[in-house]
Formats: C-alpha cells, sequence, structure tokens
C-alpha cells in the first residue's frame, strides 16, 4: 500500500481523472512551497514571484503530462518553448533555488510520482523554516565601503586609526583624491564592521576628527566602488 504511493502512474494514455489529480497536488505543493518562500523571506518576497511559484509546479506537471512517452511531441514542445524569452533582474541563489524545487515538484507530478512529490517538498520546506530559522550561513561582519573628506592640514595616515581600533573595525585604505583645488582630501576605506556595532556613534566619532565634513558609509559596496 505504501510503495504504491511511491509509484509513478503516468501511463500513454491521458485520462481526466489523472490530469485532474495531477494538477490538483500540483497546485497544494506549489502552494506550500510559496508558503515557506514567505516565511523565510518575510522582509523582501514579491507577490509576483510567489504567485509564480504555486503556477510553476502545475505548469511543468501539465508539459509533462502533454509529453507522455512521444518522443516527437517532446521534440515539437521544446521548440514552441524554446522562442519564449524570459527577462528579468539577476535573481538571489536563493530565489533560484526555489524555483528549482518548484519545478521539480511539478515533474514529479507530471509522472505521476505523487507520494514522493509530497515527501521531497515536505522535507524540503522543514529543511528550508529550519536554516531560515536558525539563521544559518549569517554572516557576523559586515564588507562596507565608507568615503570621509578632510581638510588638507589633517595627516590622513593615522588619523583615524584610534576610531577603528576603539570600535574594532578593519580597515584598509583604498583611494585618495583631492577635492575643492586641493584644499580638501577625500579618503575612500573598505571596512569591515561587526554586527553589534552601533553604526551612528561610530561615523559620530569619525565627524569629530574630520571636523563635521561630508562622509559616507555604502552598505552594498560593488566592485567598481573604488
Amino acid at each position: 500500500m505504501l510503495d504504491s504511493l511511491f509509484t509513478a502512474t503516468t501511463s500513454t494514455s491521458l485520462t481526466f481523472a489523472n490530469a485532474m489529480l495531477t494538477i490538483v497536488v500540483a497546485i497544494v505543493l506549489g502552494g506550500i512551497i510559496s508558503f515557506t518562500y514567505m516565511k523565510t523571506n518575510v522582509a523582501s518576497y514579491t507577490q509576483s514571484f510567489t504567485l509564480t511559484m504555486v503556477l510553476l509546479p502545475t505548469i511543468v506537471a501539465i508539459i509533462i503530462l502533454l509529453i507522455g512517452s512521444n518522443i516527437a511531441r517532446a521534440f515539437s514542445l521544446a521548440g514552441a518553448f524554446s522562442i519564449i524569452r524570459f527577462r528579468s533582474a539577476p535573481g538571489d541563489p536563493k530565489d533560484i533555488t526555489f524555483v528549482l524545487f518548484t519545478m521539480a515538484a511539478g515533474l514529479a507530478c507530471g509522472v505521476g510520482a505523487f507520494g514522493y512529490a509530497v515527501f521531497f517538498t515536505l522535507i524540503l520546506c522543514v529543511l528550508m523554516a529550519v536554516l531560515s530559522r536558525t539563521n544559518f550561513g549569517v554572516r557576523k561582519t559586515a564588507q562596507k565601503t565608507l568615503k570621509i573628506t578632510i581638510p588638507e592640514n589633517l595627516g590622513y595616515e593615522e588619523a583615524f586609526a584610534e576610531v577603528f581600533d576603539r570600535y574594532q573595525v578593519g580597515y584598509e585604505l583604498k583611494k585618495i583624491r583631492t577635492t575643492e583645488l586641493g584644499s580638501l582630501y577625500e579618503l575612500v576605506y573598505a571596512v569591515t564592521l561587526k554586527n553589534e556595532v552601533n553604526q551612528k556613534e561610530f561615523l559620530d566619532a569619525i565627524r569629530c576628527r574630520n571636523g563635521n565634513l561630508d562622509l559616507s558609509l555604502t552598505m552594498s559596496p560593488t566592485v567598481t566602488e573604488f
């Protein structure tokens, strides 16, 4: 009885009952995966992406049902889908993982392995929830770019070393340039801040040293920042 739940049931003939069962199971699994994604990405998920994850398993399952074991039909569908172009911004690796997750669930439903589809979906959803709850892989430090403007009479080599040491900030001077016809210097540091560091207090300490001139702290520096 248990083994029958984990056996693919797709046959060469497509029946209405089998199609309805496949679609219903795919929708339910897509909803479970989408709900897990929303709970593990509370601050960053979008409605369009969550809706996509509900629909994607069903679409994949329908494609597998239509193809069946017909090789000619498989090639014709591949040709039809090859003209589709998806345009989107580069996604987060976690988002890509969830997309592959939903596709795997849809494939399992499409071949009739409903038991495996439910089993793998529940296992991976629980795993995602546990990893998210335990903050697995979260960095204890953050890489940022600090730009400080100083007057020309302030020695930049050791001007802020005491502040960096006080807040236990790792730093490396990356760039120096003059501004305002040489009357000011702009220093660009690559800094490593611990999560517990109070950024406002840190910046206020910098301001006391540079005479309250301009400074900026970039939260997500890019490779072209320097």
